[in-house]
C-alpha cells in the first residue's frame, strides 16, 4: 500500500500560514500546550511509580505520553500546520533529542536530589521541573525555527 492509500485521520482543515505568527501568540499558546501536556506528562510519572515501576521506566514512558499531547495541540493550535510527513519525521526526530535529553537529566537529578534530604516528593518534583524546562525550552526554538517552517 502507498502512503496515499493509507486511511488518513479526520481533521478540518488548516488555513496554514506561509509565515511564522507572532512569536507572542505563538509562545502563549506552547506555554499553555506545555502546561496541559506537563499534567498528563507529571500525573502519568506519578501513576506509574505509585503502581511500582521504577523512576527512569516511569519518566520513559510518561515523557511519551505528554509530548505525544503537545505536538499534536502545537500542530494544529501553536503553528497551525497541516499534517506532514517531512515535519512528522522531523518532530520524531526531535523528540528522540529531547527524550535522551528530559529523561537523561530526571535520571541524573533524581538519586542526586535524593541524596540531598528531601522529601521523595519534591525529588520528583524538582527534577520533573528542571527536566521538563531544558526540553521545552529546545523544544519550542527548534519547532518554531525548523519544523514548522518545513513544507
Amino acid at each position: 500500500m502507498t502512503e496515499q492509500q493509507l486511511p488518513q485521520p479526520v481533521e478540518l482543515p488548516v488555513e496554514e500560514r506561509t509565515g511564522h505568527g507572532r512569536l507572542s501568540t505563538q509562545l502563549v499558546r506552547f506555554v499553555l500546550t506545555g502546561g496541559l501536556s506537563a499534567v498528563v506528562d507529571f500525573g502519568l510519572l506519578n501513576l506509574l511509580m505509585l503502581l511500582g515501576l521504577g523512576h527512569s521506566p516511569a519518566k520513559a514512558l510518561s515523557f511519551v505520553a505528554g509530548t505525544t499531547t503537545a505536538y499534536l495541540i502545537n500542530r494544529r493550535w501553536t503553528f497551525r500546520a497541516e499534517p506532514s510527513t517531512r515535519r512528522f519525521v522531523a518532530v520524531v526526530l526531535l523528540y528522540a533529542a529531547t527524550f535522551a535529553l528530559q529523561v537523561g537529566l530526571f535520571t541524573l537529578l533524581y538519586p542526586w536530589l535524593d541524596g540531598r534530604g528531601l522529601a521523595e516528593l519534591w525529588v520528583r518534583v524538582v527534577a520533573f521541573v528542571i527536566a521538563q524546562g531544558v526540553a521545552t525550552a529546545v523544544n519550542f526554538v527548534v519547532q518554531r525555527a525548523v519544523i514548522f517552517r518545513l513544507r
